[in-house]
């Protein structure tokens, strides 16, 4: 296992443009605004158990399933992030909200520990009844979350006991002890929040109570979701037959370290493989770190889009068959890129290998980060490859989810810069940061200045308050090649080992590297099985996946452009959102006016055009129009 452990972000200071300013907005904009839609749409309300309870705000399904079940974990999650933002800027009026849902929280609590708005207000006798369905320990994992993020950043325990409370109760529920539940929750999250209480708190009963969750998953003779079944039907109770076919949905269709294919719903999925990654740290478990390894590679081998989206499926919300990865229709659900960032990680600290922190930066510059609008408060649930135009971003959703999801991302991404080990640090993304690290027995101070994404001339310096030999670790990215670097001015020789390059020396105050990583543009094509991208080609710059949009190409939509395969592809600097980087290429372009019948035996005519690129996170920021990432190449 690496020695290497991530910096927490309220250690690491974001100063560079890129960073800066989409950390500014989250603050400024995105967690106010979430606050008001919880308000507008119900969810506050619910926290004080009406009694009689008022109408669903969203009706059931026909299956009997609604959205309002896991209200809770939506506040958990606005709470997480909105305490992730109080550590960059105090805000007197954001913690007076957090209190006032807090005192809703306390005074909903039963007696024995119990917290969750939805059975308490509505259906207080059927509590962890359905734990297939309804969410209950998932919420409880976002509001545990949440109830940690808030006491680490202002020292306030009220929540965090609460929570606690909670946990024992859910600790004397479930378990293989007389009279428990052996059950675990047919959504994946707790498992991550019990192992961060663990982490706070160093007591190991947290970190039991979540081998036992990912342990007891999917053991058959009988599986519990059956026993929940044939219960339910006992009392009378309605349980929708499991629409998804199998539990693979929920990845319990075989114990976790007998799972050697990635199946079922994606979130629930990356979830669970955090939650195993950490665990494989934690405890040393080989098994559960090789299923995590083969896990991986299946993904990563068959089933990722190139802008780090995941699930075709709008069905099943995920995973399909091997190389189903549709373009117009696919899913790629903002949750589940934010959520492979936090498996990446994961499994970059468990031996500091690059390729996880590629995956990592490739899924927060495109697939997560395209989830978040400029403005920072609008979105997008599903993150597709293509559109004719129709699809829009939403200032709010009935599941709501990937709204605080990709808010708790940015207002923490200082968490993902850079790891210390006892005798070195490493330093994983790049973007401008400054912080204050204990390495080799001294401080040391690190600043990090770039214009990255944009550019790869990077500068970082450090200031040991005494001399100290240590190793900087560089990640040198998979898409780089022909990375140099200079050490006060002076060339060094770089050989990067599994993605990182080892600079050792006795550092001093003052002591400068500079590390020059070329971004050209590169043209991506698909494994011939992906049939939807054959003959096409995606453009990508640094750790940006580009698209073309209908903004920037007026006349008709996108898909009328073939781009040659010798067309030299030029970079060019932009004033469009404060200063961003767009790539343009001489290309060919089919007249869509002059064919008017559905089919012809002429073909359409073509005339030269010239194509414009802009990052793909940024589309859909300037209204309707049409939008591709594969381009047919001519």
């Amino acid at each position: 296992m690496s020695q290497y452990h991530p910096v927490r972000f309220v250690n690491v200071r974001l100063e560079g443009d890129f960073w800066k300013e989409r950390l500014d907005t989250v603050l400024a904009r995105t967690i106010p605004s979430q606050h008001g839609k919880l308000a507008e749409y119900g969810l506050l309300d619910s926290l004080k158990l009406p009694s009689p309870p008022p109408p669903l705000r969203f009706p059931r399904h026909a299956n009997g399933f609604t959205v309002q079940v896991f209200w809770d974990s939506d506040i958990g999650k606005w709470i997480e992030a909105a305490a992730y933002a109080l550590s960059h800027r105090r805000d007197a009026d954001i913690e007076a909200r957090i209190e006032a849902i807090v005192d809703d929280f306390e005074r909903a609590q039963a007696p024995d520990g119990y917290l969750n708005c939805w059975y308490l207000g509505r259906e207080p006798e059927k509590r962890w009844s359905n734990l297939r369905d309804n969410h209950e320990l998932y919420n409880a994992g976002h509001m545990l979350e949440g109830a940690i993020a808030y006491f680490e950043t202002t020292g306030r325990r009220r929540w965090l006991d609460i929570m606690e409370r909670y946990v024992e109760h859910i600790r004397r529920t479930f378990g293989t002890g007389p009279g428990q539940k052996r059950g675990y929750c047919g959504h994946q999250e707790i498992e991550i929040a019990l192992i961060k209480l663990y982490r706070l708190t160093g007591e190991r009963k947290h970190l039991d109570l979540a081998a036992y969750f990912i342990n007891e998953r999917g053991t058959p003779d009988p599986h519990y979701f059956d026993v929940e079944r044939e219960e339910r039907e006992k009392k009378g109770w309605e349980y929708q037959r499991y629409v998804q076919g199998t539990y693979e949905y929920s990845q319990s269709h075989k114990p976790v370290r007998q799972q050697d294919k990635v199946v079922g719903h994606a979130v629930r999925a990356m979830y669970m493989y955090t939650a195993m990654a950490d665990l494989a740290v934690e405890l040393d478990d080989a098994a559960l770190r090789r299923a995590c390894e083969t896990l991986w590679r299946d993904v990563m081998d068959t089933k990722m889009y190139i802008t780090a989206g995941l699930g075709p499926s709008a069905h099943n919300e995920g995973f399909t068959f091997d190389y189903d990865l549709p373009n117009q229709t696919a899913y790629a659900e903002t949750c589940a890129s934010v959520a492979l960032i936090f498996w990446a990680q994961r499994m970059l600290h468990l031996d500091l290998d690059g390729l996880y922190a590629d995956v990592l930066e490739r899924a927060l510059y495109n697939g997560a980060l395209s989830g978040l609008s400029r403005d920072g408060e609008h979105y997008f649930y599903m993150n597709p490859l293509e559109s004719n135009g129709t699809p829009t971003r939403w200032d709010w959703h009935t599941c709501p989810c990937c709204t605080m999801n990709v808010s708790r991302l940015v207002a923490s991404v200082g968490g993902y810069f850079v790891s210390t080990a006892p005798d070195g640090i490493a330093v994983h993304l790049y973007g401008g940061i400054s912080t204050s690290l204990e390495v080799a027995g001294t401080r040391v101070g690190l600043r990090e200045v770039s214009n990255y994404p944009w550019s790869g001339e990077i500068a970082i310096t450090l200031e040991p308050e005494a001399e100290a030999a240590f190793d900087l670790k560089l990640r040198i990215p998979g898409w780089c090649r022909g990375a140099t670097a200079t050490v006060n001015g002076e060339a060094v020789r770089l050989a990067p080992l599994n993605g990182y390059a080892t600079l050792h020396r006795t550092w001093k105050k003052g002591d400068t590297v500079r590390l020059d990583l070329p971004m050209p543009v590169e043209r991506i094509y698909a494994n011939p099985h992906v049939v939807m991208d054959i003959g096409r080609v995606a453009l990508t710059r640094g750790p940006l996946v580009y698209c073309l949009e209908e903004a920037d190409n007026p006349g008709g939509t996108v898909q009328r452009f073939k781009l040659p395969r010798n067309s030299e592809v030029v970079v060019r600097q932009s004033e469009l959102f404060d200063g961003i980087v767009q790539l343009t290429a001489p290309a060919s372009a089919v007249d869509e006016a002059e064919f008017a019948p559905l089919y012809r035996t002429a073909p359409p005519r073509e005339r030269p055009a010239t194509l414009t690129a802009l990052p793909y996170y940024l589309w859909a920021n300037r209204g309707q129009g049409s939008m591709v990432v594969w381009i047919p190449e001519g």
